[in-house]
């Protein structure tokens, strides 16, 4: 934060806000960038006139002005040699490196575990710490009720083959309900899903069991072309090439089949979802496009006020603007890759989810799949061998083919998801599943507040309430809309209690700020 001459600079917003100078605000455009991409683009943050410094980036201080400039960058540049090299040469390569990575991330002068969802990233960190270590390795997992999002079948089996000592951690909405108001404290930003709240209990767990570094999978999905927005964008190309074909169009029955809203839906409302238009082949988003127009369309329930300060507003430029000048030239799953690993991976996996919610309890986490050199090494690798048609993942799968379970590496993907709306009503009772939910929520409470249109709001509760919340938007928008309203009870109304749950003082937003007031200039 910098104003005139005082600059400070902290790791979190809570210990930015101990100095009385520091504006207790949110903004808008913040908010805009966080309903469209579920994470905000540095500089800007939530709060108003409180900058973030860009991943792999530093700042440097002369006097009044602030500079900041990159020292790593993503580069998928390719040249013939690398086309020559075989599956074989890639997957040995993979290998050699993801190993070196893991056994430098066990020097530790205190007990390591690590996290085991029971996919593939995670069993092959499993799997390799089991091959640097000689000691009894300890594994920790989340599991649910729920069949839709538990895993624990997956786990077993790697526990099973790997023989490590593990523990998990059973989560529920009342469980998620009762820590979700101290996620949002950590996670300082609002948020779109409850997925967070699992972890937090998790690390609570690890703390626990006398254990302060876990090494997890996060980083693999980005960096080898895992994620269902991979596969998804290569499909919307080919259909987009010829959307005419009904053979073509077969293939979005390959998209998300552990989602059955949208496996219930008609080949051609999935053309319109999944936007075959083949006029937006080249626009240099198109592989998320989709996803950003779903997110954007929670900014349906801010207020006027606060719809009049975005009106006209491109968010997208934001985006545009980090776009490196190669990036036009870089084949269509790396820019996919390059947009997945710049905005979602530092700006929500690794810090909402990730980083905030082990460090909440003083564990730190460890990511080999994060490793530069890896990085480095897949961005050097030829499209297909990340994806080779659909098989996502595919050179990993082929260099730990021997490592881990084979049921583990031929499973169908399941991303980790957690309960949303449910978390927060008991759709039997028709009530709401802790006190706080109903107090910020409440119409007066929305009003007050002034981000959100209180009778949308108003809507979006009772169908909750009623259990009728069953859609990704409204599931996405009860969470934003709740998780912002903590956030403004911890921030706003609390300024000088951020470590502070209870609910109920009342303190007015202060009107939209302007542009972020750092100085911040890009070399």
């Amino acid at each position: 934060w910098q104003d005139g001459n005082q600059f400070a600079f902290a790791s979190e917003v809570k210990s930015l806000m101990a100095n009385p100078s520091v504006p207790r605000s949110i903004d808008p455009r913040g908010l805009d960038q966080l309903f469209t991409f579920w994470a905000n683009i540095p500089p800007r943050t939530v709060f108003r006139g409180i900058c973030e410094l860009p991943p792999g980036h530093n700042l440097t201080i002369e006097g009044n002005r602030v500079t900041t400039q990159p020292y790593w960058e993503l580069d998928y540049a390719t040249n013939g040699e690398q086309e020559r090299l075989s599956e074989d040469d890639w997957a040995e390569q993979l290998l050699e490196v993801l190993t070196d990575a893991v056994r430098l991330r066990l020097r530790s002068d205190v007990p390591v575990g690590a996290y085991l969802s029971g996919g593939l990233d995670s069993s092959v960190t499993t799997a390799l710490v089991k091959r640097c270590t000689a000691n009894q390795l300890r594994t920790f997992s989340v599991t649910f009720g729920n069949a839709e999002f538990d895993e624990s079948k997956y786990q077993q089996q790697v526990v099973d083959f790997l023989e490590t000592e593990h523990q998990s951690v059973h989560c529920s909405g009342d469980t998620i309900a009762d820590v979700f108001p101290e996620v949002i404290r950590h996670t300082e930003k609002p948020v779109l899903r409850t997925a967070p709240a699992p972890l937090f209990m998790l690390s609570r767990l690890v703390r626990d069991e006398g254990f302060k570094v876990v090494l997890t999978g996060e980083g693999a999905d980005e960096m080898l072309g895992g994620y269902d927005i991979f596969k998804e964008a290569k499909i919307r190309r080919f259909c987009a090439a010829d959307p005419d074909s009904q053979f073509r169009s077969q293939l979005f029955n390959k998209l998300y089949p552990y989602m059955p809203n949208i496996q219930a839906q008609s080949l051609a409302y999935r053309k319109a979802f999944f936007r075959v238009r083949p006029e937006e082949l080249g626009d240099p988003f198109f592989s998320h496009l989709p996803r950003w127009e779903l997110t954007s369309h929670l900014k349906r329930l801010f207020s006027p006020a606060v719809r009049g300060v975005l009106e006209n507003r491109d968010t997208y430029a934001d985006v545009r603007a980090m776009l490196p000048s190669r990036y036009s030239k870089w084949p269509p799953l790396c820019q996919a890759q390059f947009l997945e690993a710049t905005v979602l991976m530092p700006g929500y996996i690794l810090s909402s989810q990730g980083d905030r919610m082990t460090s909440a309890h003083g564990v730190e986490g460890r990511f080999p799949f994060l490793d530069h050199r890896l990085a480095e090494l897949a961005a050097r690798m030829p499209p297909r061998m990340k994806m080779k048609a659909l098989d996502e993942k595919h050179i990993l799968k082929r260099a730990v083919r021997h490592i881990v379970p084979k049921s583990i590496i031929e499973r169908t993907k399941q991303p980790y998801r957690a309960p949303d709306a449910e978390s927060f009503f008991d759709t039997e009772k028709h009530t709401a599943r802790r006190e706080y939910v109903d107090e910020l929520l409440a119409t007066r409470r929305i009003a007050d507040d002034g981000i959100f249109n209180p009778r949308a709001v108003q809507l979006l509760v009772e169908k909750a309430r009623q259990g009728k919340v069953i859609g990704t938007k409204d599931n996405m928008a009860l969470v934003a809309v709740l998780s912002t309203q903590l956030l403004i009870e911890h921030f706003v109304r609390n300024p000088a209690q951020t470590g502070d749950t209870s609910l109920g003082h009342r303190c007015a937003l202060p009107q939209p700020p302007a542009e972020p007031s750092m100085d911040t200039t890009v070399n």
